[in-house]
């Protein structure tokens, strides 16, 4: 069934914004591929990239109610897009896979990637049908969001990355991120990936389909608070973590994001801890919380020993230590919004593992990335610079 798109008007701008430069088309691939290696650390992500319209109201509406919004913005949103957007900002050097429509919102699309230093060449363009978007409606009561998600079309298919741009795409770098959209091309990257033996992170937002092929390949995982036992069906995340590791032998570590609550962390050992005493995985998590200084706002990581045996009922165990990271605590006139705070953390775990970034350090870091984002209308506007005298390293 074709897929009819409508036209939908843009939305105001704010006035006190710069007008939009023009800018030239990118090179041809062969430029890029030519072209000397940068020193900045190389990622490559495919995945999702959209326009956002975000209107903040000041309750969710009842349905049938008429409200108006108290502020509106339009800029560029997908979780891909955003992640590399932030990682970008941070000091990394991004390449995006995705797919847009040679439209009015695709054109911005790949404007605003440049314009934050991700380069699109290899960004699939249709002539014709119609570009991501999504509407956003941001709780200014609950400081929740509501997101209504059209997607493009035509879809990209993997055929349209061909191998000589893959192979391009990939040369130099030193990371590879996927969002679990574009299953099938990302697959593709994947495979290829896996055998330069590039390290390759996935974004475990929630099941999708070809999530568990890509998870097979993945080195690291981010995942919501609800994936690890909405995958595994485990008892508690904890336990679930576990299991993903046991899963998945080829996973060096699994961050599950907790928005508030910070996060947690289970890192795998580099050497055999057979012969150590087993710590059951929840009795360790809550030794962790107890050393939890509640009175401070700042963003802190709580590691426990190096190299045990973590055990978990019923799904057994493995070498590895387990980490508690806190979020850090935004004074309620500050929180705006916290559509990409997931991205924004992403961004800042790229950042981290690329340049080398001790896990203990990168968790907090990555906490003060996610609640900068989280003081801005929309998932990139609050994205801080490496700069940013609100980040310590």
């Amino acid at each position: 069934m074709m897929l009819t798109l409508l036209h939908i008007p843009p939305l105001p701008i704010n006035p006190c914004s710069p007008p939009p430069r023009r800018r030239r088309c990118p090179p041809p691939m062969a430029a890029f591929a030519s072209a000397p290696q940068q020193s900045k650390p190389l990622v490559l992500g495919c995945g999702a990239v959209s326009v956002d319209y975000l209107a903040t109201v000041a309750s969710f509406p009842n349905p049938d109610d008429k409200i108006r919004s108290l502020a509106l913005k339009v800029e560029g949103g997908g979780n891909a897009g955003n992640a590399l957007t932030g990682a970008a900002r941070l000091g990394l050097s991004p390449r995006i896979i995705s797919k847009v429509s040679n439209d009015a919102l695709g054109k911005n699309i790949l404007k605003e990637l440049q314009d934050d230093g991700v380069d699109t060449s290899y960004m699939a363009i249709a002539d014709g049908g119609n570009s991501p978007f999504t509407y956003i409606i941001v709780d200014n009561q609950t400081k929740t969001r509501t997101c209504i998600h059209t997607p493009g079309y035509p879809p990209m298919k993997p055929e349209e990355l061909t191998k000589e741009n893959l192979f391009a795409a990939l040369h130099g770098v030193d990371m590879v991120y996927f969002d679990v959209r574009l299953h099938e091309t990302a697959l593709l990257v994947a495979e290829e990936a896996s055998q330069r033996k590039i390290p390759i992170l996935v974004d475990a937002e929630k099941k999708r389909e070809g999530l568990d092929d890509l998870l097979n390949f993945a080195s690291y995982v981010v995942c919501s608070a609800k994936f690890p036992q909405a995958w595994t069906g485990a008892s508690s995340t904890p336990v679930a973590l576990v299991h993903m590791l046991l899963r998945l032998p080829n996973l060096k570590f699994v961050i599950v994001t907790r928005g508030e609550k910070g996060c947690l962390m289970l890192e795998r050992s580099m050497t055999d801890a057979s012969e150590t005493e087993e710590s059951d995985v929840e009795d360790l998590l809550e030794s962790l919380e107890q050393k939890v200084d509640l009175s401070s706002s700042m963003a802190k990581c709580i590691a426990s020993k190096s190299n045990l045996r973590i055990s978990a009922d019923g799904v057994g165990s493995m070498s590895g230590r387990l980490l508690l990271g806190t979020a850090e605590a935004i004074p309620s006139e500050e929180l705006i919004d916290t559509t990409g705070a997931g991205d924004a953390f992403i961004g800042a775990v790229l950042y981290g593992l690329c340049t080398g970034m001790p896990v203990e350090k990168m968790l907090p870091f990555a906490a003060q990335v996610a609640a900068c984002g989280c003081r801005a209308l929309g998932a990139r506007t609050g994205l801080p610079h490496l700069t940013d005298p609100r980040l310590s390293l």
